[in-house]
């Protein structure tokens, strides 16, 4: 039995990385940009979700509502009034540029939060659910279902939709899209406003179980990085997987080794996949 337990805590932390990846893996494989403000776009989506229970009585997955378009347009906007001006450079500039926004989002936070963790405590409690010997916290459950949620719909938008198949275009050739009438800095913002968006809801289920603190978001997208190394960039079935195999071996990692070993964990899997099988699990050249 405490096998299940914690491959149910598996599934659960896999399916948070998951959310956590696809719109890193999103704007990076589309824009070519490796968008250092990740981390602090999720815990700024705790921040959110953690402000509007206290002030507001909002619960989490209603603040879901506030976040997709507040991030959305944040990232539309960043990307539209600031990175479209060098996005054509090389990716260091793209990099350093995303490493300046991020320290003054994340000072910006630290002076308005300070250091200091804190916890979104839903009163009444959701309980638990049992089965068993098992247990799992409703918070938990209801973070892992809206997460596939979330990941599930934007694969959607991106298979279904006008704009998602344009999304597609751009990041298969670029050049080929312009031609065929794609308005390019358009769809670029589009992308990372989706990644921004897709950050901040995931920073929101997870203020329902972890604590938040800025200090987080250096971690926070560390997990993303990994997750797109193993699932492979540009598949959201990708971030998927690979999240749900991070998820599975820190969980059981940890019951061997400890928990303190779990970042150590995730990177040496990182460096392995990197010279193993540098494309990830499902890495293919089109974002779907």
């Amino acid at each position: 039995m405490l096998i299940l337990q914690i491959l149910l805590n598996a599934i659960v932390l896999g399916s948070l990385y998951a959310c956590i990846a696809a719109g890193f893996s999103l704007v990076w494989g589309v824009l070519n940009v490796i968008n250092l403000m990740h981390g602090s776009f999720i815990v700024l989506g705790s921040y959110l979700a953690w402000g509007a229970y206290n002030a507001l009585g909002l619960a989490p997955w209603t603040s879901l509502l506030i976040a997709a378009p507040l991030f959305f347009s944040f990232g539309y906007a960043i990307q539209r009034g600031v990175l479209n001006r060098v996005i054509a450079a090389p990716v260091l500039v793209t990099l350093t540029l995303t490493f300046g926004l991020d320290l003054m989002l994340n000072n910006a936070m630290l002076v308005a939060f300070k250091a200091d963790y804190r916890q979104l405590v839903l009163e009444p409690s959701l309980g638990a659910l049992s089965m068993g010997s098992l247990v799992v916290p409703t918070d938990r459950i209801v973070a892992t279902i809206f997460s596939l949620l979330l990941t599930l719909a934007l694969f959607l938008v991106l298979r279904r939709s006008r704009v998602g198949r344009a999304i597609v275009a751009v990041r298969m050739d670029r050049e080929a899209a312009r031609l065929m009438g794609v308005d390019v800095p358009s769809i670029y913002a589009t992308a990372f406003g989706l990644g921004a968006a897709m950050a901040g809801c995931a920073g929101v289920l997870l203020a329902m179980i972890f604590p938040i603190s800025p200090i987080a978001s250096g971690s926070y997208l560390g997990k993303a990085f990994v997750v797109c190394v193993l699932g492979g960039l540009g598949s959201v079935p990708g971030a998927v997987v690979g999240g749900l195999f991070l998820g599975i071996v820190e969980s059981f990692g940890s019951l061997a080794l400890g928990p303190e070993h779990a970042v150590t964990l995730s990177f040496a899997l990182l460096i392995v996949f990197l010279i193993v099988r540098p494309q990830g699990l499902l890495g293919k050249q089109g974002f779907e």
